[in-house]
C-alpha cells in the first residue's frame, strides 16, 4: 500500500473525513469554555480545548474500531472500515490512539493541575466506552459523559475548581448524547440486535422516539437551570428556544423510524450545539456592552 492510501486509511480510521463527530463533542466543550471563562476564555485556552477535542475524538474512534472489529463485519454500514476490513492491522489502530491521546495530553501540560488530573479520567472515559456496548443497556449515557468531559476540565483548566454549574453542563450533555445517539442507534437496531450489542435504540423499543424527544426536553430544561445560575439574559435563552424548535424538526425526521431520516436527525444535532453555544456567546456580548454604556 502506498503511503498516500495509508494515510488514507489513518483518515477514515480516525474519521477526520467525517468532522460530525469533531463537532458534537465541540460544541459542548465550547460551552464550558466560555461560560467558565465568563465570556471572554484566554485565547490560548479556547485553542488548547479545540485542539484537544480533536484529537481525543480521533483517538476515541480508533479505540473504537479496534474494540469492535469483530462486530463492524456484521453491520452493512460498517464493515468496510480500515481495521475490519483488513486494510489497516489492529495493533495500528492502538498505535494511532496512543499516538493521538499522547499529543492531547502535551497539549495541556501548560495547564494547571487539576486540569491534568482530570485529563486522566478523560482518557478512560474515551477508551472505555466501546466496551460498554457489552453490557450496558445505554452506551449513549456512558458516551455522553465522555464526549462532556471537557465541560468540567475548561472549569477547572480557567477557575482552578468546578462548581456545580459545570456538573449541571454536563449531565445536560449526556441527556444530549442519549437523544442524538439513539437518533443514530434507531439506524442500526436491527443489526445491533443480531449480533448482540446494546444499545438506548434497543432499550427503549417502541418507545424509542417519545425517549429522544424527552431527553431533549430535560437537555433543555438542565440548561436553562445553568443559564439561571450564572445570570444568563435574553440571547442565552433564545438560543435554547432555538434549540428546541430544531428538536421539534427532529421529532419530524425519526417519527417514521426511516433509516434514512433518523441518521438525518442526527447529522443535524450538530446545528442543536451550534445555537445552544451561539446564545451563550450573544449573552455575554451584550452583557459586556451593556456594561461599558454609562
Amino acid at each position: 500500500m502506498t503511503f498516500s492510501k495509508r494515510l488514507g486509511m489513518y483518515f477514515q480510521l480516525t474519521r477526520l473525513n467525517r468532522p460530525i463527530g469533531i463537532l458534537l463533542l465541540l460544541w459542548p466543550t465550547l460551552w464550558g469554555v466560555w461560560i467558565a471563562g465568563d465570556g471572554s476564555p484566554e485565547f490560548y485556552i479556547a485553542l488548547i480545548f479545540v485542539l484537544g477535542t480533536v484529537l481525543m475524538r480521533s483517538a476515541g474512534c480508533a479505540i473504537n474500531d479496534y474494540a469492535d472489529r469483530d462486530f463492524d463485519r456484521h453491520v452493512k454500514r460498517t464493515k468496510e472500515r480500515p481495521v475490519t476490513s483488513g486494510r489497516i492491522a489492529p495493533h495500528e489502530a492502538l498505535w494511532v490512539a496512543a499516538s493521538f491521546a499522547a499529543l492531547a495530553f502535551v497539549l495541556i501540560l501548560p495547564l494547571n493541575n487539576l486540569t491534568l488530573l482530570m485529563s486522566f479520567p478523560a482518557v478512560f472515559l474515551a477508551a472505555s466506552y466501546p466496551y460498554t456496548k457489552r453490557f450496558f443497556a445505554i452506551p449513549q449515557a456512558y458516551l455522553g459523559i465522555a464526549f462532556g468531559f471537557g465541560i468540567p476540565m475548561a472549569f477547572a483548566a480557567q477557575q482552578g475548581s468546578v462548581p456545580t454549574v459545570a456538573w449541571l453542563l454536563l449531565v445536560a450533555n449526556v441527556f444530549w448524547a442519549i437523544a442524538y445517539d439513539t437518533e443514530y442507534a434507531m439506524v442500526d437496531r436491527d443489526d445491533d440486535i443480531r449480533i448482540g450489542i446494546h444499545s438506548s435504540a434497543r432499550l427503549f423499543g417502541k418507545y424509542d422516539v417519545a425517549a429522544v424527544m424527552i431527553s431533549y426536553a430535560i437537555t433543555l430544561l438542565l440548561l436553562s437551570w445553568a443559564g439561571l445560575i450564572i445570570g444568563a439574559d435574553e440571547w442565552y435563552f433564545i438560543g435554547l428556544m432555538t434549540a428546541g424548535g430544531i428538536t421539534l424538526y427532529h421529532y419530524r425526521l425519526i417519527r417514521s423510524r426511516s433509516r434514512k431520516s433518523c441518521f438525518k436527525a442526527f447529522l443535524h444535532n450538530n446545528w442543536f450545539g451550534a445555537a445552544v453555544f451561539a446564545g451563550i456567546v450573544l449573552d455575554y456580548l451584550t452583557r459586556s456592552t451593556l456594561d461599558f454604556i454609562p
